[in-house]
């Protein structure tokens, strides 16, 4: 983490696979709508994510794609963290919400199924990569 960077208490968290690229496209893809500045981000595998994950016993063998931590120390997993994501996006996708009335087992097998192939259908980076200039002050971790 930045020696100078202290989690914000008014920013919600995305963990997120730093390897993967569904998943780095998808972090950029939330930074576009994110017009309430609402989120921060760290990779699942930073040091800072490890951190967060450990503080809330998170198994991360069973959750490795995307967790959102809001500033009230409360955590969602899976579906329930993107859809809670969506909630705060600007345009039509916090009618997405609406999925939560669905039972989360019947939403979290159709995010699993994503979740378990992302690697073979989008790909994977060997690293995660850094940042663009303008979206540093986004990460937790660079």
């Amino acid at each position: 983490m930045k020696k100078d960077k202290q989690l914000p208490e008014d920013k919600h968290i995305i963990l997120f696979d730093g390897i993967c690229n569904f998943c780095n496209d998808s972090v950029r893809f939330i930074m576009k709508r994110d017009k309430k500045d609402l989120y921060r981000y760290a990779s699942l595998q930073s040091e800072l994510g490890q951190k967060l994950t450990q503080e809330r016993n998170i198994n991360t063998d069973e959750v490795d794609s995307i967790i959102l931590i809001q500033p009230s120390e409360a955590y969602y997993i899976k579906s329930d963290a993107a859809l809670e994501i969506a909630k705060n996006m600007s345009g039509l996708y916090p009618v997405l919400s609406i999925f939560l009335v669905l039972p989360r087992g019947f939403r979290d097998f159709f995010y699993d199924l994503i979740a378990k192939n992302r690697y073979k259908w989008f790909g994977k980076k060997e690293i995660c990569p850094m940042p663009l200039p303008e979206e540093q002050d986004k990460f937790l971790e660079v």
